[in-house]
């Protein structure tokens, strides 16, 4: 596996086993003795496709490295080798954004796999480049996370995108569907164009055709105007149907034409209208259990599944939980006027030891209600609110001061503030709003009429 390895360790022989190791599979190692070196060749330029470092070197020490490394390159993995008594401090190190890190001495059992997983990972993110600076330029967010269930539902993203091909995207609430079919839509060849999104679910059953397909003039009481539906708006783009097993019998036999002939009638019109899109949909349910109870075309159903994309929970990647939780905290610290943020290592694994039901949008929701939480400090345990408030098993601070009043303030308007924002994605669906937020949907109506919602 060809990959440039920086290796910083300043004992000669376990430098030289590391390097025996990786160059054994494959990999070009650059081995240096000291961190001002290694710093030093990194600001020079040099690329790389991982770092790994001793903490404790002589002149800069690790952490002088891995700055230099986010610093040279965001992308840049690096993993931290810790001695005794070093691994609080390789905690800490991994929330300012080392890949992971190592005790000594190093098993290369452990080693190697890690060093794949993060070298495939890294080259991911250069050679996708809407995972970085790309997905900036487009306006949109980044695709966070260096795990294989990730980058292998990424790798099918670039491969549909290079094609036309119908995209069907499937997966949990919560997964990123959207995300993902803005990738998709940015690494096509029709970028340029419109970018057209639409939540089934969320249009009243009477309104859905109309929705979609437009209508002309005088085709119902109050149509005074030729309007354009979704399917005109993303003519030369992607149109993106959320949730796309809600859709109704009837817009589901129109729809059928408009996947086999890319023409369709407005509500009300005799005229057809032909459209050249990228049609990609999503759903959290099971099409196929839906075909076999009768509610979902099966013509429709081999139409749409024509390339399928499984977008991963996230507790099959919790790899990805530091760096997600970590890229939430900090935005919403920045909406709060705050310069930082940290997450303790006792939060951290409070993240992580949790299934996330309501996948990286729960996870998002409980991390700002956090950041709330913290009232300026370190995020703590008792900041990390699974669920709705007042039910979490984690220790909650006293009510019997000022401060402590405060923070109960606080508390409850980041409460009011995810299920609002989880309301706002699923189009008001509270069964949808709950299982993103982890909660019953009776508990979720409960807080909705106690906090005035």
């Amino acid at each position: 596996m060809q990959a440039d390895i920086l290796l910083v360790e300043d004992r000669d022989s376990l430098r030289a086993m590391l390097a025996e190791t990786l160059e054994r599979e494959g990999y070009r190692v650059e081995p240096v003795t000291a961190g001002d070196e290694a710093v030093r060749r990194l600001e020079e330029g040099r690329r790389y496709n991982l770092v790994l470092t001793d903490l404790k070197l002589p002149g800069a020490d690790g952490l002088a490295v891995l700055e230099a490394a986010l610093a040279a390159d965001p992308a840049l993995p690096v993993v931290l080798l810790t001695g005794f008594g070093t691994v609080e401090t390789a905690v800490a190190a991994m929330k300012r954004g080392a890949a992971d890190f190592l005790s000594k001495p190093v098993d290369p059992e452990r080693l190697l796999p890690l060093v794949a997983r993060l070298v495939e990972g890294h080259r991911a993110s250069l050679s996708g480049p809407i995972l970085a600076g790309e997905a900036v330029a487009a306006g949109m967010p980044r695709i966070i996370g260096s795990s294989r269930p990730l980058l292998e539902a990424f790798e099918r993203i670039r491969r549909a995108a290079a094609t036309g091909v119908t995209v069907l995207l499937t997966g949990e609430s919560g997964t990123g569907k959207e995300l993902f079919a803005r990738a998709l839509h940015a690494l096509s060849p029709g970028a340029r164009g419109p970018f057209v999104a639409v939540n089934v679910a969320a249009l009243p059953e009477s309104l859905v055709e109309n929705e979609l397909f437009g209508h002309e003039k005088g085709a119902y009481t109050g149509a005074s105007e030729r309007r354009a539906g979704r399917f005109e708006m993303a003519d030369h783009g992607t149109l993106f149907l959320d949730e796309i097993g809600e859709l109704p019998s009837a817009a589901q036999t129109k729809l059928l034409r408009v996947v086999e002939e890319r023409i369709f009638l407005r509500v009300g019109g005799t005229v057809p209208v032909s459209v050249d899109i990228r049609l990609v949909t999503a759903t959290n349910s099971d099409l196929s259990a839906r075909v076999k109870a009768g509610t979902f075309r099966e013509d429709l159903f081999y139409r749409l599944d024509v390339f399928q994309v499984r977008l991963p929970p996230l507790r099959s990647r919790r790899e990805d939980i530091p760096v997600l939780a970590l890229e939430f905290a900090r935005g919403a610290a920045g909406e709060a006027g705050r310069d930082q943020v940290e997450l303790s290592p006792a939060a951290l694994e409070r993240l992580q030891e949790h299934d996330w039901p309501g996948n990286v949008r729960e996870l998002r929701n409980v991390v700002e209600r956090a950041v709330i939480l913290s009232d300026r400090g370190p995020i703590r345990p008792q900041d990390v609110v699974i669920g709705v408030p007042g039910e979490s098993a984690a220790p909650r601070p006293s009510l019997d001061g000022p401060l402590d009043e405060s923070i109960e303030r606080w508390r409850l308007a980041g409460e009011v503030a995810s299920i609002r924002r989880a309301l706002d994605e699923s189009g008001g669906d509270r069964s949808r709003a709950a299982q993103a937020l982890g909660i019953p949907v009776r508990r979720l109506s409960q807080r909705i009429k106690e906090l005035k919602i």
